[in-house]
């Protein structure tokens, strides 16, 4: 598996503000594992993080904007595209405003930043969510859409059509992220005269340049508003090209435009802060239909990850038997709810219980149909915690185990004769002073069937 990645050394660049007009100060900075992606406002008063997470998305009007307690970052995602198309996996990023500086209007001059900083392995796994059924979003109002299925790589798609001559259909596609740099880094954001015009009419866009957008104009520019392009634009010099592009600008690629939706994509859905292992297939994509997608996709990362079930071969020895079990806890038969450990670390332990009909609670439980009490799962579960706990120290046999609490638990699925229960307690928090705090989840076939927060303690048993 690949690692995770940042940077060696901070690397900083300035420019204005797109719609602010101001000049921003950017710095890119080294990050600890696991740290993500975060935006410090340098020019507030404690110096306040928001983090790049799609539940911080606030508007997405002309570029994505997140907030967090009050203090927001607009146009986010030109820069999360350089970071997430050089895999780089955690940055800090410094502003001292609002807004990252716009530059040419692409992921360019980040990723020509990011590059002289270096780029540095770190010691974590990177994490990716694997695509394995078709995930999608539809907006009724904008008649786009976006859809992820199953794939080797990232790769991505995006089909633009505006209904406009100048502008035509166009598509792009990136097979693997690699590309990134060399074929959508480059490529620049883009408006048409008419929403010019509005932009200008609201007081934004201070910070336009003939150089940072690629303007289509669909329609004869009058005297007003060529007077009012002149002064935003600082020049005198204004005029509409055969291709239906205001002044002087040469496309970087014919598809420009796509691919300039495509980088938007892959800014957008970097707020789901985990890298996706799928094909992205976005028609007319925007942020709007982008964060959304975002956020249904990071709900059913979140609800999986929340539910995945351990990974287990049966096949293979148990590290331990229940025999060696009955060495480390007090329990007996029939109150042993143990029977085998597969998996232990100092941080976990992943335990199974054959589920038979000839257990003593079917006798008295839902006889007619035999259901396991999901009380005992939670036993069986807070057993299999206590060897974790008991595994610490070096005479196990002195010591017992106690409920301490039992919190959030929820029962799922019923469990019945015949079942296997494998279960796994991850702590949540290191041992201390004898106490452990534990999540518990117990599944049957990848289902899960009971789970709960586990607090036990361990004393002497004198």
């Amino acid at each position: 598996m690949a690692k995770q990645q940042t940077i060696l050394k901070s690397v900083s660049l300035k420019g204005v503000g797109i719609h602010s007009g101001n000049e921003v100060n950017l710095t890119f900075k080294p990050a600890e594992d696991n740290f993500g992606y975060a935006f410090c406002r340098m020019d507030m008063p404690d110096k306040p993080i928001i983090e790049a997470d799609i539940n911080y998305v606030v508007n997405t009007k002309r570029g994505t904007t997140l907030e967090k307690n009050g203090i927001n970052i607009q146009t986010s995602e030109h820069v999360l595209a350089a970071l997430v198309g050089l895999e780089i996996d955690n940055v800090l990023i410094e502003l001292d405003a609002a807004e990252p500086p716009i530059m040419d209007g692409s992921s360019k001059y980040f990723v020509e930043a990011l590059i002289k900083a270096g780029i540095k392995e770190q010691s974590e796994d990177r994490v990716e969510y694997i695509v394995k059924d078709v995930i999608s979003f539809y907006d009724e109002d904008s008649g786009s859409d976006i859809t992820v299925i199953p794939s080797k790589f990232y790769e991505i798609t995006t089909m633009v059509d505006f209904g406009t001559k100048i502008l035509g259909t166009q598509n792009a596609t990136m097979k693997k992220l690699s590309q990134f740099k060399t074929d959508f880094a480059h490529a620049r954001t883009f408006s048409f005269l008419h929403e010019i015009e509005m932009l200008l009419d609201n007081g934004l866009i201070k910070g336009g340049d003939i150089n940072n957008a690629i303007v289509y104009v669909e329609k004869e520019l009058s005297k007003e508003t060529m007077l009012k392009l002149r002064k935003v634009f600082n020049t005198d010099k204004l005029a509409v090209q055969s291709n239906g592009i205001l002044n002087n600008l040469t496309l970087h690629y014919p598809n420009e435009a796509a691919r300039h939706k495509l980088l938007d994509v892959i800014g957008d859905l970097a707020l789901i802060g985990t890298r996706i292992k799928g094909k992205v297939i976005a028609n007319k994509p925007g942020h709007y239909v982008n964060t959304m997608f975002a956020k249904r996709l990071a709900s059913i990362i979140k609800n999986e990850k929340r539910n995945v079930a351990p990974v287990v071969d049966l096949s293979k020895p148990p590290v331990m038997d229940v025999n060696q079990i009955m060495k480390i806890l007090p329990h007996r038969p029939p109150f042993l709810l143990v029977d085998k450990i597969l998996e232990i670390s100092d941080k976990h332990i992943i335990g199974l219980k054959n589920i038979t009909i000839n257990e003593e609670f079917f006798n008295g439980h839902f006889p007619e149909r035999p259901i396991m009490p999901g009380v005992l799962q939670i036993e069986a579960m807070a057993q299999a915690g206590g060897v974790l706990i008991l595994n610490t120290v070096s005479d196990p046999e002195n010591y017992l185990t106690f409920f301490a609490k039992i919190e959030n638990a929820k029962f799922k699925y019923p469990v019945v004769p015949g079942d296997t229960l494998i279960f796994k307690c991850e702590l949540l928090s290191p041992l201390r002073r004898g106490i452990v705090h534990m999540k518990a989840r117990a599944f049957v076939e990848g289902k899960l069937t009971s789970e709960a927060e586990l607090t036990a303690k361990i004393i002497r048993n004198t």
